[in-house]
């Protein structure tokens, strides 16, 4: 679709503590950011992170469309002008680069490779990459631990990529579109581990369906920097994102919106990562 635009003038001047014992129920999201401007957005999104970004009845909730919702308020954007589009890992670069979304907000790892084909703004979150097992298997501790084994990995990711660079040769890579495909292939026992971000599968963890059948191993092997991905070299659009970050994490929303989406999976919220570092 054609590329929207995205702000008025008016709006230019703008853990891992995861053996989970808590509630899962999704919080209320926030369905109006506050901003009263024409401007419209749309957002790629996942649709299927619990705690991140999921669907919640006829809309979508999670830290990632906190994060979207409150960032797009700052751009002059009011919530019923937003357009929500789930993409897939391997599409987010895509869709940004065809215009089909004009932000992709969506547990988006910041990396060398990625920065050659979008911008970024952020970071606004550091999640650290872990492993999902099943609750009784006392024999993977660590990626190291996985020789022989089955892990699952969504496409398109730098879980995946942290593997094939790493493990090639002592571990089958199964990669599937979604998380929530490995998920539920591990809970069939149809692979031996789930790969993803740690704030991604403490989600899953606390889910009721999987709530005593999943762990998360706890020992983050990689740092994962969450940016907001905008088409290639569009500073103006960076700039803006950047301001509207750093007034999320300096009012305090940032930490509230953590508290109100991961908080209840067990997650340790940590400290904001520097915008633009």
């Amino acid at each position: 679709m054609r590329r929207r635009s995205v702000v008025t003038a008016a709006a230019a001047s703008l853990v891992v503590g995861v053996l989970v014992g808590c509630s899962s129920t999704p919080a209320v999201p926030t369905t109006d950011n506050g901003a009263r401007g024409t401007g419209k957005l749309t957002i790629g999104i996942a649709d299927d992170e619990p705690g991140v970004s999921a669907k919640s009845g006829s809309t979508y909730a999670g830290f990632d469309i906190e994060t979207a919702q409150y960032v797009a308020g700052k751009l002059g954007v009011p919530s019923a002008n937003i357009t929500w589009k789930p993409v897939d890992p391997a599409e987010r670069i895509s869709a940004l680069q065809s215009g089909a979304v004009d932000l992709v907000i969506a547990t988006f790892s910041i990396t060398e490779e990625r920065k050659k084909e979008v911008s970024f703004a952020g970071p606004y979150f550091v999640a650290h990459q872990d492993l999902l097992i099943r609750r009784n298997d006392v024999e993977i501790t660590g990626p190291e631990t996985l020789d022989g084994r089955i892990l699952c990995a969504a496409s398109g990711t730098t879980s995946a990529d942290y593997v094939k660079a790493h493990y090639a040769g002592k571990i089958t890579l199964r990669q599937v579109p979604t998380y929530s495909e490995c998920v539920r292939n591990l809970a069939n026992g149809d692979v031996d581990a789930v790969s993803t971000d740690d704030l991604i599968l403490a989600g899953y963890a606390a889910e009721p369906e999987y709530k005593g059948i999943l762990k998360v191993v706890g020992k983050g092997f990689t740092d994962e920097r969450y940016g907001i991905g905008v088409k290639l070299g569009d500073t103006a659009m960076v700039d803006k994102v950047n301001a509207a970050l750093k007034e999320y994490i300096s009012s305090g929303a940032w930490k509230t919106a953590l508290e109100k989406t991961v908080g209840p999976s067990g997650y340790d919220i940590p400290s904001p990562p520097t915008v633009g570092g």
